[in-house]
């Protein structure tokens, strides 16, 4: 998948003169946001991590701060969020969705069951030398029941390799007898199954369910659960399905109808805007009798707008 992103590293980048730009950018009455929101948006992460360094040293100034007293609303929280290194924007966003009163669970359901089990180990390891503080007790102190359990099973990341040719068959019995078959339903056996095979094998799995049952996975699960380990479970079988298709999903969901979740919109643009985007891109046209481009044009405004179409970088209409 690498190589799938919006977002390329600039070529002949020069970390002191984009930090004198910024700084200029931001210098006496009034802030040039135009140069602010198109120099960024044109640098990789790592790039603007030199930046941040150059800035620091040249001014003795924290980037970061400057940039939130000179922006605001949700251009600032875009621009705030892609200063952050990708592991660093994981773990305060797992952060802020467990502390305080309530949890966000769409925001751990959304990372937790997106992310390779490489970056699920960085985060584990990261939010530990944040926060001082062991991310799987934090989730666990914040959930309850199989959703809980659901989520202990993603953070351990240890799916197992492959196709299990021999279990194919049994697994998708399992769910069956778990489900649709039986009155009530057998959690646990849709939390260990889904939790613990690798994505190629569950979606051979998922057609022997189709055979068997005559259902997709997804409308057995809309059926036997409920609340947030439906949410879950859904996400997870999406993403083995397909991780771009998934979040294609989660960006139209943000945008139709009424309102904005723009808090769903900045977190996906950002973190796959080096990733797959062009990937989500396609699958958005293709679900989606729009193009990603169209949509965020249509429900957003002003540099908050300009700066995600930016990172969308073209329209498949």
């Amino acid at each position: 998948m690498a190589g799938r992103g919006t977002v390329k590293a600039q070529s002949g980048f020069n970390a002191n003169n984009d930090a004198e730009t910024l700084f200029k950018a931001m210098k006496g009455l009034g802030t040039d946001e135009a140069t602010i929101l198109q120099l960024l948006t044109a640098r990789s992460n790592a790039q603007r991590q030199q930046i941040k360094a150059a800035y620091k040293t040249l001014h003795g100034k924290d980037l970061v701060s400057d940039l939130k007293s000179e922006l605001g609303g949700n251009f600032e929280t875009l621009i705030v969020s892609m200063m952050a290194s990708p592991v660093m924007f994981d773990v305060t966003l797992l952060r802020n969705a467990i502390k305080g009163a309530g949890t966000n669970e769409k925001v751990l359901i959304e990372i937790l069951a997106s992310r390779t089990q490489n970056e699920i180990r960085e985060i584990i390891n990261t939010y530990k030398k944040e926060y001082d503080h062991d991310l799987e007790a934090d989730v666990t102190g914040d959930t309850s029941g199989h959703f809980k359990r659901m989520l202990v099973i993603l953070l351990q990341a240890s799916r197992q390799q492959g196709v299990q040719e021999g279990n194919i068959q049994s697994d998708a019995q399992a769910l069956f007898d778990a489900g649709e078959k039986k009155f009530g339903t057998d959690e646990e056996q849709f939390i260990t199954i889904l939790g613990n095979r690798s994505a190629e094998h569950l979606r051979r799995v998922f057609d022997a369910y189709m055979k068997l049952s005559g259902y997709q996975i997804e409308e057995s699960i809309q059926r036997e659960t409920s609340g947030a380990l439906r949410n879950v479970l859904l996400a997870v079988v999406k993403c083995a399905r397909s991780v771009p298709a998934y979040f294609a999903e989660c960006l139209y969901n943000s945008m139709k109808g009424a309102g904005t979740d723009d808090a769903t919109l900045i977190r996906i643009m950002v973190s796959r805007s080096e990733i797959d985007l062009l990937d989500i891109r396609a699958e958005f046209r293709k679900s989606f009798a729009t193009s990603l481009h169209k949509m965020i044009k249509n429900d957003t405004s002003g540099d908050y707008r300009k700066t995600l179409l930016l990172l969308c970088a073209g329209d498949d209409a």
